[in-house]
């Protein structure tokens, strides 16, 4: 009776199917995503508008690019522009689209004991290391972390120890080891919206610290445990018009200002 009853389910085709592991995706992504709360307001629209669960792995951009050299991931949404560029010249990547931006700020004590607050942030990362006040930095090859580096280097500065100090973590981690030492670091706008941690605004708005994210679709030269499909959906879906809203009006209820910029269709800035 029981083979009877199964049988006959199966002839039926059965009750309809949710998103199954066939159709999970995994998106390697960067903290800035997570932590802003950006991704728990795109996924859950994302996968009932196309039946594709999402596996979200929130890594610095370095180490979401690496995950898709080794195949290990379907499809990336990172900030790392000339890592990005180099790693689809590989070959092993699809489409590369733009889909927003938002900004790098310069943090610190409100009291800003380096005296930074307002400057070019080329002479506040000089300040900085004249001063020898505390830097925290996420140390992580994340997007934020390569942005800090060639700040360094456009300022002319070898940031090293004891003043530069590196946590190897994320951005809300970093956020609140610099609080708690009282020093500097860079952060996405979003992230510090959101986790500000006691620290103040003191440099931004310079053309420096642009923050743009794209989309990038691992294809199965990367290996063949990558599901294209799935990173073609995932591409098309946060450049089309219901995510880009989304995007657009993310942060206005709580913060009065969006956290990110839809840019989809736009120009892109990084574009050599």
């Amino acid at each position: 009776m029981v083979l009877a009853v199964v049988l006959a389910v199966a002839a039926c085709g059965g009750p309809a199917a949710g998103p199954s592991g066939e159709r999970t995706l995994i998106l390697a992504t960067t903290t800035s995503t997570q932590d802003s709360g950006l991704l728990d307001e795109l996924l859950p629209a994302f996968t009932e508008a196309t039946g594709w669960a999402v596996k979200p792995v929130a890594v610095g951009s370095g180490q979401a690019i690496e995950m898709g050299r080794r195949g290990e991931a379907d499809v990336l949404l990172v900030h790392s522009p000339a890592a990005e560029e180099e790693y689809v010249a590989e070959g092993t990547a699809g489409r590369r689209l733009l889909v927003m931006h938002n900004d790098f700020v310069l943090l610190g004590p409100e009291d800003d004991p380096a005296g930074v607050r307002g400057l070019p942030v080329d002479e506040a990362m000089r300040r900085i290391a004249e001063t020898q006040a505390v830097f925290v930095s996420r140390g992580d090859e994340s997007g934020t972390h390569s942005r800090e580096l060639s700040l360094w280097e456009e300022a002319g500065v070898t940031p090293g120890a004891p003043w530069y100090q590196e946590t190897g973590q994320g951005m809300g981690a970093t956020l609140r080891v610099a609080a708690e030492k009282g020093g500097y670091t860079l952060a996405d706008r979003g992230t510090y919206l959101t986790q500000s941690a006691g620290l103040a605004v003191l440099v931004e708005g310079d053309p420096g610290l642009l923050n743009v994210y794209h989309v990038i679709e691992v294809t199965e030269r990367a290996g063949e445990r990558v599901q294209p499909e799935g990173a073609a959906a995932f591409a098309d879906w946060i450049t089309g018009q219901d995510a880009q809203r989304r995007i657009g009006e993310f942060g206005w209820e709580t913060y009065g200002q969006p956290l990110f910029v839809p840019d989809a269709g736009k120009p892109d800035p990084t574009a050599g």
